[in-house]
């Protein structure tokens, strides 16, 4: 089976997480059942110690073909997809040697260059697209096949010298569960890379530092023609508390390196509202400073409606791994070097968002994100370029090439 094949036949299971379960995975069926046909896959494909735990965490090996030692490094996807689109009933059509122009999806459905320039990029290559009413599921099971597809042909390849190489698939990264119930420890590597990001070349060490911020605001429902000095309207106050965060740090007007609060979710009445907040920043002092804001204007609140109208809950999700890579360059080197000698320009940029090697590096397991290939996730106009993918796949395999020879 080829690499694009492989990808392919992932779309057709739906593996949409979901925010709101406590389950895990948090969509048992769709996501275990796309998990056991890859635990066969893997078996089929001749790798070792290939095991699933009941949680859904799939983890086997590639056992190492030299004489010496190598240290063990590991290659990590998730199988999820976004709660934003459905990932059911997905059809993926390959637009070969794309020429800059509209891409009609389906009828009245077009991706055009001038909404995503993203496009112009990928003139000439073999983009698969989908039919514009589903994601098409490249974020991440482009990755998986590009892991699979490396080990499958480092395999067929016994000349190409390699250490012993670990890989994983998890469940729940898009609800930023994936990491959770990872087993470091059984992984056992040095350090290890997500094969989760973005277009070619992408490299990614820095991410947000993360929260999640529940406000609970209570009110005082009175007959709104005897209400003056009685009632207190739970979501005016929750509109207190929206427009007393600065309204220039919101994810639509901040990039780079810039944090935000976020407002994710809002619902109430008279008696009772609450919001929802993400709360990001790359600097970690700049990310508890914004926990402060938010609780002194949680404080403010009470002392001008009564003690208890605002409760604030404020839970840390993940840290910047960036802390923990500094100390371990030779990761991220490893890496430039595979790209420079594949001719892939590295673009090292900071992840505006999180993935599941901002926690597996804070478990121990120092774990930079590259690139898979996709673009415009989440979302029916996504895409993934055949040619990427290829770059992708053999970027694993000259890390495992360089890593044979690494001494540290």
């Amino acid at each position: 089976m080829d690499l694009i094949t492989r990808f392919i036949n992932y779309t057709k299971f739906d593996t949409q997480s979901a925010e709101e379960s406590s389950t895990v995975p948090s969509t048992l069926e769709k996501q275990l059942t796309f998990a056991a046909y890859l635990k066969s896959e893997l078996e089929h494909e001749g790798l070792e110690d290939v095991e699933m735990d009941e949680k859904g965490y799939i983890y086997a090996t590639l056992p190492s073909n030299l004489k010496t030692n190598a240290p063990v490094i590991g290659f990590i996807a998730h199988y999820d997809t976004s709660p934003d689109c459905s990932g059911a009933g997905v059809k993926p059509r390959i637009v070969e040697k794309y020429d800059g122009g509209d891409i009609t999806l389906s009828e009245g459905i077009v991706s055009s260059p001038e909404k995503f320039p993203e496009l112009l990029a990928h003139v000439g290559e073999d983009l698969i697209v989908t039919d514009g009413h589903t994601l098409l599921g490249a974020d991440d099971k482009a990755g998986i096949a590009e892991i699979v597809q490396a080990m499958v042909w480092l395999k067929q390849h016994p000349e190409v010298k390699h250490g012993k190489v670990r890989i994983a698939f998890n469940p729940d990264e898009e609800i930023g569960m994936g990491a959770h119930h990872f087993d470091v420890e059984k992984f056992a590597c040095q350090w290890a890379y997500t094969i989760d990001g973005g277009d070619l070349g992408e490299l990614e060490y820095e991410n947000f530092n993360a929260a999640v911020a529940k406000v609970s605001l209570k009110g005082v429902s009175v007959h709104p023609g005897y209400a003056k000095g009685k009632m207190i309207n739970a979501c005016v106050v929750a509109m207190d508390f929206a427009s007393m965060l600065p309204a220039d740090e919101r994810p639509e007007t901040t990039e780079g390196y810039q944090g935000f609060f976020h407002l994710v979710g809002m619902e109430g009445g008279v008696e009772q509202a609450r919001l929802t907040y993400i709360i990001r920043d790359h600097d970690r002092s700049c990310f508890e400073n914004r926990k402060r804001v938010m609780e002194r204007i949680a404080t403010e609140l009470n002392v001008r409606y009564g003690e208890g109208t605002v409760t604030l809950n404020i839970s840390d999700q993940y840290y910047n791994m960036k802390e923990k890579i500094d100390p371990q360059m030779h990761v991220i080197d490893i890496v430039l070097k595979a790209m420079q000698e594949l001719g892939v320009p590295p673009r090292v940029e900071p992840i505006r968002g999180g993935t599941d090697g901002a926690q597996l590096s804070f478990k121990g397991l120092p774990c930079p994100n590259i690139f898979a290939g996709g673009v415009n996730f989440h979302g029916p106009y996504e895409f993934v370029s055949c040619q990427v993918m290829e770059k992708a796949m053999q970027t694993i395999i000259k890390i495992c090439e360089i890593t044979a020879g690494y001494n540290d």
